[in-house]
Formats: structure tokens, sequence, C-alpha cells
């Protein structure tokens, strides 16, 4: 008897560059801000935002674009001398108040841009140590909003077409109505979705996303399918 041979799960690598950035009402003010950082106050810059609004794909863009290094916040526990422009990612994670604070002055001593991203505005971040506080409330900043119909369902079909995952549009149409408004909730679905379909080894159906998403869907769900005429439903 042949053994069966489990799936493997590759990791999924986001495509951060600018050809595969999303436009939309939302981030239009981010992005013209990221077109002009000679007019940046101190040459600094926060954009804030939920998970999932495109904060770290921004900044990986004006990073090539401006040769910049990137920092991951949270792994900034020690101090950090930047060499030129610095993207910061997600600085309300940063284990290291002195850390942060280092690098925000090494960086304006030495003339260097600095983007900076976080889930909350910087003057909402809390911060113990006072001159932390003082310059995080004295940064720009630029709010990225909630994404509108369009851009949801644009990022759902790009997400799929990352992971070749196959979705019927239907099913796509289905899904939208059904789960958060909100970039990451869309982000969180296909990933799950991905799981889901590689562990049974079988295409999304309508079955399997109220399987896999049960608990991000919003209000009440339809019953689940009791028999497999059912199971099949309009979408399968």
């Amino acid at each position: 008897m042949t053994e069966r041979q489990l799936p493997l799960a590759f990791p999924h690598t986001p495509r951060l560059s600018e050809a595969d950035f999303l436009r939309s009402p939302a981030n239009a003010e981010a992005l013209e801000f990221l077109g002009n950082t000679g007019a940046w106050p101190q040459r600094r810059l926060v954009l804030w935002g939920p998970k999932g609004v495109g904060k770290t794909h921004l900044l990986h863009i004006w990073a090539r674009n401006h040769g910049a290094g990137i920092v991951a916040a949270p792994s900034l526990d020690q101090p950090f001398w930047p060499e030129g422009p610095t993207a910061v990612d997600d600085i309300d994670q940063a284990p290291s108040e002195p850390a942060l604070l280092h690098l925000l002055n090494a960086a304006a001593e030495a003339g260097h841009a600095l983007l900076l991203t976080a889930r909350l505005p910087p003057g909402r971040i809390r911060a113990g140590l006072p001159d932390l506080a003082s310059r995080l409330r004295a940064a720009a900043a630029v709010e990225i909003g909630p994404a509108d119909d369009a851009f949801l369902a644009e990022l759902l079909a790009r997400l799929l077409a990352e992971r070749q995952l196959p979705v019927t549009p239907p099913l796509q149409s289905w899904l939208l109505t059904r789960l958060p408004r909100t970039s990451g909730a869309i982000q969180e679905a296909v990933a799950r979705l991905d799981r889901a379909a590689l562990a049974a080894g079988s295409g999304v159906t309508r079955t399997l996303a109220l399987e896999a998403l049960a608990d991000l869907f919003d209000g009440d769900l339809p019953p689940r399918p009791t028999s497999p005429s059912q199971a099949r439903g309009a979408f399968g």
C-alpha cells in the first residue's frame, strides 16, 4: 500500500514592488508625501493606519527609490546609527525606547530622511521617555485610511493570483460580502484559504471557506450543508 504524502506548505513572500502596489483614494495622500521627501518637516514622516493598508509596501517602495536602509522596529533593541536615508517599520512595536530615540536623534543630526510606520498616530503611541514622546508628537504624520469596495475586490483577486489559488469570481464576490471591509481581513482570509485548500488537497469551495473563515465572517452565516448536493452549493 502506498503511503499518503502530506502536502508541504511553502512560505508566501509578499510582492512589494511599485508595480504591485494598489493605488486608491485611501493612500493618495501618502503617495503624494512620499513623492516629495524634501518637504518633510525635520526630514521625518510617519505613515500610520491599521494592519494591511499597505504601510510596509510603501516603506519598501520608498526605500528602493531613495537607497534607504530598512529597519524592522521589533528588532531594534540596541542603538542603531543610520548611514543614510532610513525606513523603520512598526515603530509602535520597538522593544527599546532608548534605541528608537537614539535612531531618531542620530538621523536628525546627520540630516538623513527618516520614514516611519505605525498602527497608531505618533501622538498616541505610548512612550515612557519624555524626549521620545515629544519627537513622535512633533513628527509629520499621514494616515492611510480604510479601503473602498473596489480596492478590496482588486486586492482579493491579486492575493489569490499571487498564491496561484483559483477561486471563481462568484465565490470571490460571496467572500467580499461576508468578510470585514479591511485589507488586513482580506489578507488573513487568503492565507487561511491557501492553507485549508492545501490541507484538503482540493480547490476552494464555499464549504471550505465556511470552515476556514467562520470566525472572520460578518453577520449571520448560512446553515452548514448537510448533504453532498448542498455541500457543492452555487460556487462549488
